[in-house]
């Protein structure tokens, strides 16, 4: 849309005022100690507000908040039409806040905000209307246990679920684990990234307007060793759905161990392989989907970060990746002809260029390569490409998380499926070729949670996301998230 300019986005930007609070038990609160952080916009450094530092005691009060409400059976007891109402009235809500919305993602984490506004937010809204539609759809089970018996199955909410989410999509992955546990009966507590606090906190606000009881939603902004290991520890939380690295991962896992079992779901890291053959139809298309490793600054676990292209097409097509590559030159966020903005911080922007270097003394790089300086922010990256890499490169093994390709030849598809399958993660692969009976031989020998053919880092609510292997466990989106926040129950009478 026309209006939707530089101008506009920037005068929007010295307008808002955003939420600081945590939000427990239905109301913002400061937090406990009455500590805040910083929250700043990596593409200035200039500092976007203060936020409540949550720690252990926000956590006790936001669990207790949270048990109170479902055991209360305020919104546990709902009939399932019930909850779907609410949630449909929380969709028209996202739409009608898509700018501020937008414009928060793009301030706290950097992301340009047009593509925010035009995709990643109305995609939000459809995301919550699709699970709110679902909710009255799903039906229990009877066991056929034969005459004289009734053998009944059904799903009942788990309980208390903490929610702790990345910040590469803040409001998407708040969404993609609050809605399906919300739409289940759960009473639910979301600890956001401190990178990228600002759309949980309007979520809450969202809900409340929305109708949903106190307690039943709370959101703890803070560090993960106050907050999030509090949670994974707390003997009162029944649930932990988690998305963010491989590492952070195992540490729920102890955490529950520890505590109480409490259920963990992970969805973590990845290193996803992109495999082109030579029989593919359209490789200029191809080309560009696989530039598309560089949007959102190439924060994305689900990324196809290894370009795997056989060798007797790998020169022609690199030339077409890198030619669709370079518009995705670094800019300021707001500025809606910005296909990429800043890193989420300079430590993170460090970190990125500390594998670049390392590509460097590793590759042959032929794209980018550089940080770059943009008004007051060194916290830009170029789309940076690396040519002739070895499967053994720490480049081609390790999570970068940053707008960086890595290039392998291979010759027979039996070596790619070698290549693809020799990594510890399995979140997504891509196949590119025209022969049908190669795509299907393709999709069943990759070790991938989702397999793309002709496409890349494909996500729906219509269908399961997540990995295999230390990509994690268990699935957001479709109807199988609801198994994540439920658990089953037999009634067996005999009659």
């Amino acid at each position: 849309m026309s209006e939707y300019s530089l101008e506009f986005w920037t005068r929007r930007a010295s307008e808002a005022k955003p939420e600081g609070k945590a939000f427990i038990n239905g109301k913002f609160v400061p937090a406990t100690s009455g500590k805040t952080f910083k929250n700043n916009n990596p593409a200035t450094n200039g500092l976007i507000n203060m936020v409540a530092e949550c720690d252990q005691a926000d956590v006790d009060l936001a669990v207790a908040a949270a048990r109170r409400s479902f055991e209360s059976g305020v919104w546990s007891h709902r009939s399932p039409t019930e909850r779907k109402r609410l949630l449909l009235r929380l969709a028209d809500l996202i739409d009608r806040d898509r700018e501020i919305l937008a414009l928060l993602e793009s301030l706290d984490m950097g992301k340009p905000v047009q593509l925010s506004f035009s995709s990643e937010i109305p995609g939000v809204a459809n995301y919550v209307r699709w699970m709110a539609e679902a909710i009255d759809k799903l039906y229990d089970e009877i066991a056929p246990a034969g005459p004289g018996n009734l053998a009944m199955i059904r799903r009942e909410a788990i309980g208390v679920v903490a929610a702790v989410v990345p910040w590469n999509f803040p409001i998407d992955m708040a969404i993609w684990k609050c809605i399906p546990a919300l739409a289940a009966g759960n009473s639910v507590i979301l600890k956001p990234a401190e990178q990228s606090p600002l759309t949980a906190i309007h979520l809450a606000r969202l809900l409340a307007e929305a109708g949903l009881p106190a307690g039943v939603f709370n959101v703890l902004p803070g560090f993960g060793a106050a907050v999030g290991q509090p949670l994974g520890l707390h003997m009162d939380v029944d649930c932990v759905a988690f998305t963010g690295s491989t590492d952070i991962g195992k540490r729920f896992l102890s955490y529950s161990a520890q505590s109480n079992m409490k259920v963990v779901w992970l969805e973590c890291g990845g290193k996803s392989p992109n495999i082109v053959f030579e029989d593919t139809d359209d490789l200029d298309a191809a080309a560009e989907l696989a530039a598309s490793v560089h949007y959102n600054q190439g924060e994305i676990c689900s990324a196809p970060t290894r370009l795997i292209v056989q060798k007797s097409i790998k020169d022609a097509f690199l030339e077409r990746v890198i030619a669709h590559s370079k518009p995705y030159a670094p800019g300021n966020p707001l500025d809606p002809k910005s296909r990429m903005g800043a890193m989420v911080d300079a430590e993170h922007c460090g970190r990125v260029m500390s594998y670049i270097d390392r590509g460097r003394e590793e590759a042959n790089l032929v794209l980018g390569g550089n940080r770059v300086t943009i008004g007051s922010s060194s916290n830009f990256v170029e789309p940076t490409i690396f040519d002739g890499v070895d499967q053994n490169h720490v480049i081609a093994r390790e999570e970068i998380f940053g707008p960086v390709l890595s290039v392998l030849p291979f010759d027979t598809e039996d070596q790619a499926v070698r290549m693809a399958n020799d990594s510890i993660y399995g979140l997504m692969a891509s196949v590119f070729t025209s022969n049908l009976s190669r795509a299907h031989r393709m999709s069943g020998a990759l070790r991938a949670g989702t397999v793309a053919v002709n496409a890349v880092d494909l996500t729906s609510p219509l269908v399961p996301f997540g990995g295999m292997r230390q990509s994690g466990i268990g699935r957001d989106n479709s109807l199988h998230a609801f198994e994540k926040y439920t658990q089953l129950k037999t009634t067996w009478i005999k009659f």
